[in-house]
């Protein structure tokens, strides 16, 4: 079968039969999942220091652990999906999300605390945009990027609606109080919208075209995706550099803690805006303008986080609009793998771009404090990090053959 016929048979299946519960199901999850899993451990992690004795770097390894092992067991994870679809994929993750989150909040010792991490990494690549982008990639064919642009709107909430809701907790409850409260609504929320709404048909898919030419290099050899790859943990490591360090930046620049703390949150809901855009923006330019622009827009945002000393509102008003930007590169990356090969195959071919991707993520938080310390401060880390994305921008263009690239718009 070739791999328009393949297309076609999947748009038809899509269009005929997805399931109509699971686009809502799914932004349900990804809010929840993201917020109880990602979004409440920056608000979390002062606490459990104070209270623990743990140090900082320690407790941030530990998350740090949870992120290394989603990016490596993203891969395998993309090939079961693409053999027996979503739902028992995210419903198995959703369960093992919430004896992980179970395991932080009752962990009794530092150990115990980095294995149920462990755990939660794993959680992670089971039920995070990755599962969920393949299923509505498959599911919806050429509406694809509607469909990952409602998911991802609802998606940038995770932190707006979590950061403070833990904060509000963490007021009330312990640290431990708190993620077995969220636990909780993990378990109410996730596991029973993964099981129920994701019962729509899977054809496994016949691998992508392994070859660019008779004798040719596989896809994930290619240069022009190891270019893709490349650009895109730069940029990865640069954007959760500043996820991960724009509370103390905003704490050193005399805003207070819960106000620092909102304007993560706040972050967040640029997502959301950004991610109204990126369609229109996805029909107006080529693959290859929209990853250079968007990937320097990023530098552009964290270059300003860095030279503006204040006063806070502006400080949070650049946030909002580095949140902006982000939201628009999550659906960059979401639509890369199909922008460029085709939907044949996506989940793992998105779980081999997804691993370094992941990697560069989850050493941000612990590689953006270590830099802080050698740079002398978060001013000059943010600085360091627009370099970062503007190295990225550069390398991105060779992602896209000239022939191909050029002019191509991404389906609406």
């Amino acid at each position: 079968m070739t791999t328009s016929q393949t297309s076609g048979a999947a748009t038809g299946t899509g269009d005929r039969s997805r399931p109509r519960a699971a686009l809502p199901a799914l932004c349900a999850t990804q809010i929840t999942g993201w917020g109880v899993l990602y979004y409440a451990f920056p608000v979390l992690a002062p606490h459990i220091t104070a209270a623990t004795g743990w140090s900082a770097g320690a407790t941030t390894a530990a998350f740090t652990v949870a992120l290394l092992v989603s990016a490596l067991t993203g891969i395998p994870v993309g090939r079961v999906l693409d053999r027996h679809g979503p739902r028992l994929v995210m419903t198995a993750g959703s369960a093992l999300g919430v004896v992980a989150v179970g395991g932080v909040a009752l962990a009794p010792s530092l150990p115990v605390f980095f294995v149920a991490w462990f755990l939660a990494g794993a959680a992670m690549a089971s039920t995070f945009y990755q599962p969920a982008f393949a299923a509505l990639t498959r599911w919806y064919g050429p509406d694809r990027v509607r469909a990952l642009t409602t998911l991802t709107l609802a998606g940038g909430l995770a932190s707006t609606l979590f950061a403070p809701l833990t904060a509000y907790l963490v007021e009330h409850l312990s640290w431990r109080g708190t993620y077995l409260a969220l636990a909780a609504v993990l378990a109410a929320v996730t596991i029973p919208a993964h099981a129920l709404a994701l019962r729509g048909p899977w054809l496994a898919a016949p691998p992508p075209m392994a070859k660019t030419g008779a004798g040719g290099p596989s896809i994930g050899r290619f240069r022009p995706f190891l270019l893709l790859a490349t650009a895109l943990t730069l940029s990865s490591f640069a954007l959760y550099g500043v996820v991960f360090g724009l509370v103390p930046l905003l704490v050193g620049r005399g805003a207070s803690p819960a106000a620092a703390a909102w304007a993560l949150g706040l972050g967040g809901l640029g997502q959301t805006i950004g991610r109204t855009l990126y369609s229109s923006w996805a029909r107006r330019t080529s693959v290859r303008i929209r990853t250079a622009a968007l990937i320097t827009a990023g530098g552009v945002t964290t270059g300003l986080l860095a030279v503006t000393p204040g006063p806070v509102p502006l400080l949070i008003a650049i946030a909002i609009l580095a949140g902006t930007v982000r939201g628009n590169i999550t659906l960059l990356q979401a639509t890369a793998v199909t922008d460029r090969w085709g939907p044949a195959a996506y989940g793992r071919l998105n779980g081999l771009l997804g691993a370094p991707v992941t990697i560069a993520g989850a050493l941000a938080p612990w590689g953006g404090a270590a830099l802080a310390g050698q740079l002398g401060g978060y001013p000059k880390l943010f600085a360091a990090l627009a370099v970062l994305s503007f190295m990225a921008a550069a390398i991105s263009p060779g992602s896209v053959r000239r022939e191909h690239g050029e002019g191509r718009k991404c389906a609406s």
